[in-house]
């Protein structure tokens, strides 16, 4: 069933667009439209749009108002694929204000469908044409400039997922990737087809070519990584030591930067520089791998499978609403949503 409300104007309104059995959701800020006539989903904020479904950001080239716009949500499985459409010209930044909130451990690839976007991020600038690509860690300061009307489409997906260190991730992003050649020729068109399909995929089939993107991106990364040298790729034998103890001490709710610093007899201040090339904080890595846990126990099948909370306990949350939040940041999808669907995919796979 697909809900839209259509009003005179613009309206203020959170206004959301489900359509059972796909794997759409299309959420808007406000809606422009005749009375009883459905109108197209408008963002009456589009910073607070991207805000929400991409990174935090910040708008920083206005002075009469906020930009409004058409921005679009849509679900394939842990992938989201953001369109952002202005009429004007607009520039969005995550820079240290924005960098307080956390954006989750996600890497966005970037397609213009119409104008070009400026990129900058890692000390690089890219103009990034109709049909090419870029790369973003949406953890990182960086900013995307539309000079004028435009269309662009942001393909966001957990870091986690890629299996990419985090030094070879820095090396590639901000660059404008020409999709003639490699992996690149093969995942652009993939990606528009998504767009131009989202609305009328089936979920369960969005779910599949969500992973089919990540596994792209994961080979587009690696494919513009694979002449790099040991010397930028090298990481300190303590940090893979630090995961490993991370790893064993999960359950132990009180696990902490501090704990970690003191069992590897180094100062919290050197245990965070370590893990600045890694990036991802110390913090947010024991969440990663906490959630990461829980998510392949809910995923198990059993006749007498413990509850949620347990799960959680299990695994270090001391909060049932803490893990909530973490895990929905990581997976789309709430815990209860996830057990339930992967135990009923597992059982029509065997079927």
């Amino acid at each position: 069933m697909s809900a839209r409300h259509g009003m005179a104007g613009t309206a203020e309104t959170a206004v959301t667009t489900v359509s059972a059995g796909t794997a759409m959701t299309t959420e808007a800020a406000g809606v422009a439209g005749s009375a009883g006539s459905p109108g197209p989903d408008v963002s009456g904020k589009v910073a607070d749009a991207v805000s929400r479904w991409l990174a935090p950001v910040v708008e920083t080239t206005r002075r009469d108002g906020p930009a409004t716009g058409c921005v679009t949500l849509h679900h394939f499985g842990y992938v989201r694929l953001v369109a952002c459409e202005t009429g004007a010209p607009l520039r969005l930044t995550r820079g240290r204000h924005s960098l307080a909130q956390d954006a989750g451990d996600a890497v966005a690839v970037l397609v213009p469908l119409d104008g070009t976007v400026r990129l900058a991020q890692d000390g690089r600038g890219a103009s990034v044409e109709s049909g090419r690509l870029a790369l973003i860690d949406l953890r990182r300061a960086f900013s995307v400039e539309q000079p004028g009307r435009s269309r662009v489409l942001f393909f966001r997906l957990p870091v986690h997922a890629l299996r990419v260190p985090a030094v070879p991730l820095r090396s590639v992003t901000a660059r404008t990737l020409v999709p003639t050649g490699g992996v690149a020729a093969l995942l652009a068109p993939f990606l528009l087809r998504l767009d131009a399909s989202a609305a009328r995929m089936p979920a369960a089939v969005g779910e599949r070519m969500g992973g089919i993107v990540t596994e792209m991106v994961a080979a587009l990364v690696d494919e513009l990584t694979e002449d790099a040298t040991p010397m930028e790729t090298a990481r300190h034998p303590l940090v893979d030591e630090v995961r490993r103890y991370i790893d064993r001490h999960l359950g132990d709710p009180a696990l902490s930067a501090e704990r970690i610093a003191e069992a590897h007899l180094v100062s919290v201040r050197y245990l965070h520089r370590l893990f600045e090339a890694e990036g991802i904080t110390v913090g947010r890595l024991i969440q990663r791998r906490r959630v990461e846990q829980c998510a392949r126990e809910l995923s198990r099948r059993g006749r007498v499978s413990p509850s949620i909370s347990v799960v959680a306990a299990r695994w270090g949350f001391r909060s049932a609403a803490h893990f909530s939040r973490a895990f929905k940041a990581a997976y789309g999808h709430a815990p209860r949503q996830w057990r339930r669907r992967t135990v009923t995919e597992a059982e029509e796979r065997e079927a």
